[in-house]
């Protein structure tokens, strides 16, 4: 099935399809493209955003440690490549400010926990994460140490470091065959399941804020905001009826939870036709290229590459990074 090849080519289709879309009311975007969203690549390359480009410095950070994948390891490792692209010509996509404010503190050499931007909770920080979801051969607890890591050395808020790994997981979870009717159930486990495990390996002291009594209330606050997010999905999904924004169902995506939660939304409404999954979410009012980045790589994680059109293979921007990580993966 190529999953792993499948999952960051959806990725960045899904961020190209909603790059032109991104700051676009839902009545301007149906009037261009109709209802059912961008369904063509525009432009050779099709340009993707800051999504596509951090998801690459994640999956090209995996791929340097080639498997030794530690606190010690994978920080430093990350914070070059983070860095890289801050600093990047081609980091003109309209990057959040938070990810440029972290970066920007990371690049003096404070410690992370220091740099990170304590209060965010915005999509930058699961946006990226697919990679963790996709490299074969993590243990449990390093699967998800890392993915919130990848999140904290940016976006400190709790929240965004469970849907950090909520987005990991359902990458996993459908690469290796999960039913997508079953996904829902699955992350509602997780939220429960991990509500209160601090991965104070990985994320050091990062739960010492004010007003935070313990690294266990710290996480549990996370995990219930998604948990939350998930029974919104439910919701929409039972109505019935799901034409117009999805961002009226399930939010806008500019925040960790309701970025997961709306492509989740917009996936499970046809998770057999990864084109239409793509479309929908860049027919978003809110944080379209992420909305519908995400829901392509949970799309392209079930079905595999060759269920996206084959000439979207040599358009979309950075295919030869993107094709390197998915054989490595495969």
């Amino acid at each position: 099935m190529r999953a792993a090849s499948g999952s960051l080519f959806g990725l960045a289709y899904g961020d190209s399809l909603g790059k032109p879309t991104e700051f676009q009311e839902y009545a301007q975007i149906v009037a261009h493209y109709g209802p059912d969203g961008p369904r063509r690549l525009e432009g050779e390359p099709a340009l993707v955003t800051d999504d596509t480009q951090m998801a690459l410095a994640v999956g090209e950070a995996l791929l340097e440690l080639r498997g030794t994948i530690t606190p010690e390891t994978f920080e430093p490792v990350l914070r070059r490549r983070f860095l890289e692209w801050a600093a990047s010509p081609e980091n003109d996509r309209a990057p959040g400010m938070t990810c440029l404010r972290a970066c920007a503190a990371l690049a003096d050499g404070r410690p992370w926990t220091q740099a990170t931007q304590a209060g965010s909770k915005g999509c930058g920080a699961n946006m990226r994460v697919t990679p963790l979801g996709l490299i074969p051969g993590l243990a449990d607890d390093q699967r998800s140490g890392a993915a919130q890591l990848q999140a904290a050395l940016t976006h400190g808020h709790p929240t965004g470091l469970a849907a950090s790994e909520l987005t990991a997981y359902a990458c996993l979870w459908l690469k290796d065959g999960l039913a997508p009717n079953l996904l829902l159930e699955a992350l509602r486990e997780r939220c429960l399941g991990q509500r209160e495990v601090y991965h104070g390996e990985w994320l050091g002291d990062l739960w010492q804020q004010p007003t935070v009594t313990s690294p266990e209330e710290f996480i549990a606050r996370g995990w219930d905001e998604c948990a939350a997010a998930l029974d919104r999905v439910s919701e929409a999904l039972a109505a019935g009826k799901h034409d117009g924004d999805p961002c009226l169902a399930t939010g806008a995506g500019w925040i960790a939870e309701e970025a997961l939660a709306t492509a989740l939304y917009v996936y499970l409404i046809s998770p057999e036709d990864p084109v239409a999954v793509v479309g929908r979410g860049a027919a978003s009012s809110g944080d379209s290229d992420s909305i519908a980045c995400l829901a392509g790589a949970f799309a392209g994680a079930s079905l595999g590459l060759s269920a996206w059109p084959t000439e979207w293979q040599t358009q979309i921007e950075y295919a030869d990074r993107l094709f390197r990580l998915g054989k490595a993966w495969d």
